[in-house]
């Protein structure tokens, strides 16, 4: 409802000297230089007179779906518009309001939400994290005694990325943060950047330790609300209610055609590293903030102490570009916490991408120049262009002479989109012809076990063995010997795996190249009873008279305990078969008669021992 009112005259007068008044303040804030918003729209309309054209040149040169992209200068966005669409099978427009998953880009909100906690007293950035969080393990205590919250978020645990624990996976967070123990570092603390998601979800695991609301919730809470950003949230589901939302696409590997591929919606595990959805306009509100010290509409929403730690350097980067390719305008970059610095063109940048199939974003601005831009990009093949179309913007608000980016990483997606087609094309040339497989295919089919990443299928399905892992489910061919490999999938390429066999001919491990590394997955054994268990457990004798016990424990299973030694745990390997950790190729095997256990056989390869029940 409007409520219209009629002036008085002296009301009207006293309204006509206002509006006096502030037109002769606005005019000398501009003669006297200050940056008012309405003062710059002029320059940056010039400064962007021909960057519609150079957009669409660069969606028709990439093959490009859509992208979205907004420019803030000081405290105001100034440019808002997107290109191209949003839905590319339907043609729907991509707007400032379309809503895209922005993937890492939720990093900083991340390292922000902590160190609100850190300002409260319930965290800190550079004392070991275990002093504030004693339920977190890492893989060896030099590690327990030393990663703090700064080297967690700053990647220089010296822990790799181990990706493939957490995509496409069922874990929760919980779990998630339950497996660091597991991840052995590749690299000494504090010497190399390896970026690490699964690091952001332990993040995440804590504030809500600390905090007692979940990461959603007190990220909700904390930034979204008070920067106005009522649409931004975390869930495909929630996503594609709203009407204006972008919808993922790819380009085929060997050829230019552009098909929809499925939104990628297994983020609740690792939300705290790349699950917020936004779009351009909401996204200005978060950047505002960021650029003003945490000022937003006049009021201190983010703790301004929080954002220096954020940028302030951490660990140093390889001038990448510059050494490998000779493109040296990104100079010195460094990861902070959540983002990244670096110099451009002599001008210091903060930044961070974001990648999930099918969505990509990158928001990034100039401190000392207070100039800011988000690029949203949909499709994969044109993840480039949140920088390419970042470092244009900057260069023409600067006055810069424009360097050629899309020309440069147009080239090389070229070439690369040749290389990988001619590649493909002499896959399988290391193939040992008319080999079979050591096993009936029925004897590779089990559960196989890893404690980072998890279970591995293998299932017998009409004479073909099933691959299932995570959420990828494909059938398997045999190469040769014991390798069988999933056919070549359009988005995620093959799995190949090897089968390896114990010392008495059993399949008892899988092997697969995984993130950096391979990956060994141990076969599980049968089930048994406990109850069974519990008959086995008991007194047996050796050829020498030497009298030992068989335990069992309820959750640990058997051991053997002989005089004057610590207990040797028993693993099941197959039936009534066990080993021991430190041997393969010794086997001990329960004997039973009427079903009674009547001995405790041992074979090893220079015989059999018997060890009759006592």
């Amino acid at each position: 409802m409007f409520c219209h009112y009629r002036f008085s005259d002296s009301q009207q007068r006293f309204n006509r000297v206002v509006r006096a008044v502030l037109f002769l303040t606005l005019m000398l804030e501009m003669m006297a230089g200050v940056p008012g918003a309405r003062a710059q729209a002029p320059e940056i309309t010039s400064k962007l007179s021909d960057f519609d054209a150079y957009m669409v040149q660069v969606l028709k040169d990439w093959n490009t779906p859509g992208i979205g992209v907004g420019i803030v200068v000081n405290d105001k966005l100034v440019f808002a518009k997107g290109y191209g669409y949003r839905d590319y099978e339907k043609k729907l427009p991509f707007t400032p309001a379309t809503l895209c998953q922005i993937a890492s880009n939720s990093k900083l909100f991340t390292a922000v939400a902590a160190g609100m906690l850190v300002e409260e007293g319930k965290l800190t950035w550079d004392k070991p994290v275990r002093e504030s969080v004693p339920t977190i393990q890492f893989y060896n205590d030099q590690l327990n005694d030393n990663v703090t919250l700064r080297d967690m978020l700053s990647h220089r645990t010296g822990v790799t990325r181990h990706d493939l624990i957490w995509f496409k996976s069922p874990f929760t967070r919980k779990e998630l943060f339950e497996k660091l123990k597991y991840l052995e570092p590749q690299e000494p603390m504090r010497e190399t950047f390896l970026y690490n998601n699964l690091m952001y979800a332990a993040a995440g695991n804590i504030i809500e330790l600390k905090s007692g609301k979940t990461w959603e919730q007190f990220v909700r809470q904390k930034i979204f609300l008070p920067l106005d950003m009522n649409t931004t949230t975390y869930t495909i589901s929630d996503m594609t209610q709203h009407p204006d939302h972008g919808v993922p696409f790819r380009e085929k590997r060997d050829s230019f055609e552009l098909y929809k591929i499925p939104y990628y919606e297994d983020t609740e595990g690792v939300a705290p590293a790349g699950a917020i959805i936004s779009n351009i306009d909401e996204l200005s509100h978060w950047l505002i903030a960021l650029m003003n010290d945490g000022k937003y509409n006049g009021q201190q929403v983010l703790p301004a102490n929080v954002l220096k730690a954020t940028l302030q350097p951490a660990i140093g980067l390889p001038n990448t570009l510059g050494e490998s390719q000779g493109f040296w305008e990104l100079l010195n970059p460094a990861y902070g916490m959540g983002r990244q610095t670096a110099a451009y063109r002599g001008h210091l940048i903060t930044y961070h991408g974001g990648d999930l199939p099918g969505f990509h974003s990158q928001v990034s601005f100039l401190p000392n120049d207070k100039i800011g831009v988000i690029v949203l990009v949909i499709s994969d093949h044109s993840a480039p262009l949140y920088n390419i179309v970042s470092y244009d913007v900057y260069e023409r608000l600067l006055g810069m002479d424009q360097t050629p980016w899309s020309q440069r990483r147009l080239q090389q997606r070229l070439a690369g989109k040749k290389a990988g087609t001619e590649a493909r094309s002499k896959a399988g040339a290391d193939r040992i012809p008319s080999t079979k497989p050591s096993h009936a295919l029925a004897d590779y089919a089990g559960d196989y076990e890893n404690p980072a990443y998890g279970i591995l299928k293998i299932a017998l399905k009409s004479d073909t063995l099933q691959f299932g892992f995570h959420e990828f489910q494909f059938s398997m061919s045999h190469f040769h010997y014991d390798r069988f490999d999933t056919p070549d999938d359009e988005q995620y390429g093959k799995f190949s795996v090897n089968f390896r066999t114990n010392p008495q001919g059993d399949i008892d491990s899988a092997v697969i190249s995984l993130d950096q590394a391979e990956v060994v997955f141990t076969r599980k054994p049968d089930t048994l009873d406990p109850a069974l268990f519990e008959r086995l457990a008991g007194g047996y004798v050796t050829p020498t008279k030497v009298k030992f016990e068989v335990l069992y424990q309820p959750g640990a299973g058997l051991s053997l305990s002989f005089p004057g030694g610590p207990p040797l745990k028993l693993i099941p390997i197959k039936g009534l078969k066990f080993r021991t950790p430190q041997f393969a190729d010794v086997i001990y095997e329960f004997a039973m008669e009427n079903g009674k256990v009547t001995a405790l056989k041992q074979r090893d390869p220079s015989g059999e021992f018997t060890f009759p029940r006592q």
